[in-house]
C-alpha cells in the first residue's frame, strides 16, 4: 500500500514539473520597436517607441505629446517583472505614469517584448515590442 502510494505520488510530481508552462526567456539587450498604449477610463491613446535595453540600462523613445513620456536610465528583471528606474527630470504638468519607470509585469518570446502596468488606479500602461 505504501509503494502503490510513493509511486502514484512520484508520478503525480513528475507529470506537474513536465507540465508546467516555461516562464519568459530572458530578455535580451537590444532594440525593440512597437506601439505604446495607456488606457484610461476616459478612452486610450497610442503612440510608436523605441526601446533600447543595453547593460543594464534603458532609453525610451518619447513623444512631443507623451504618449509615452519616454525615460532613461537603469533596468532589472526579477522573474516575471522588469524594474526601471528612470534617472531623469520632469516638469509636473502632465501624467507621470507615461514616463517609463518603476515596476512592470513583462512576456518575451525571444523576439515580441510585451511591457505592461496598471498604475496608481489611474491607467493602464503597455509597450508593445518587436525586436529589431
Amino acid at each position: 500500500m505504501k509503494t502503490n502510494f510513493l509511486i502514484v505520488t512520484a508520478f503525480s510530481l513528475a507529470t506537474l514539473l513536465w507540465g508546467c508552462k516555461k516562464d519568459n526567456l530572458t530578455i535580451k539587450d537590444g532594440t525593440y520597436k512597437g506601439i505604446f498604449t495607456v488606457t484610461y477610463s476616459s478612452g486610450t491613446e497610442t503612440g510608436q517607441t523605441t526601446v533600447e535595453l543595453k547593460n543594464g540600462k534603458f532609453s525610451c523613445l518619447g513623444n512631443s505629446n507623451r504618449i509615452p513620456a519616454g525615460g532613461s536610465g537603469t533596468f532589472l528583471t526579477d522573474n516575471n517583472k522588469i524594474i526601471f528606474n528612470d534617472e531623469n527630470v520632469w516638469t509636473a504638468d502632465f501624467d507621470w505614469n507615461l514616463i517609463l519607470n518603476d515596476t512592470y509585469d513583462y512576456a518575451f518570446d525571444g523576439e515580441k517584448l510585451i511591457i505592461s502596468a496598471d498604475k496608481n488606479n489611474v491607467g493602464n500602461y503597455k509597450y508593445e515590442l518587436e525586436k529589431q
